[in-house]
């Protein structure tokens, strides 16, 4: 007899990890007491409430009351997967900040400008250099 390998091929689909940040998007069958209603959880809490009023209008209050019902458990997915989904973002801005500062201070460009001492009231204010010394020791040479 040859062994199946369905069962090792459903045991792969049900290991799924839950994906709060799809639900946004997602589309949803949901079998509520008038039927199904197809759509995004916002459209899904969007027929609902309005179902709610239709209902609250008729003056059924348990229709009412279940509608509302509905609606909060989208509501509740919904308001998860956006608190999930700001997390995530959160999280991604604050590696890139870090990799950011990683690379800025591996790059780091001195700020300051090297100081220049003032000049005192003894000196020109020029800047020395090697022919200014070699003018000054022949200024003294020819003095002597």
């Amino acid at each position: 007899m040859r062994s199946s390998n369905k069962s090792r091929s459903r045991n792969k689909n049900n290991n799924r990890r839950y994906n709060p940040g799809n639900v946004v998007n997602r589309v949803f069958d949901s079998s509520g007491p008038e039927g199904k209603v197809r759509g995004t959880p916002q459209q899904i809490i969007d027929k609902y409430q309005a179902l709610a009023r239709d209902a609250q209008l008729s003056g059924d209050r348990v229709a009412y009351e279940n509608f509302l019902q509905h609606s909060e458990h989208y509501s509740r997915l919904l308001s998860d997967a956006q608190r999930e989904i700001a997390k995530r973002k959160e999280q991604q801005t604050k590696q890139k900040q870090e990799q950011d500062d990683k690379a800025e201070a591996a790059v780091e460009v001195p700020d300051e400008q090297p100081r220049v001492d003032e000049p005192t009231e003894n000196e020109s204010g020029l800047v020395e250099t090697p022919e200014s010394d070699a003018d000054s020791t022949l200024v003294e040479t020819a003095e002597s």
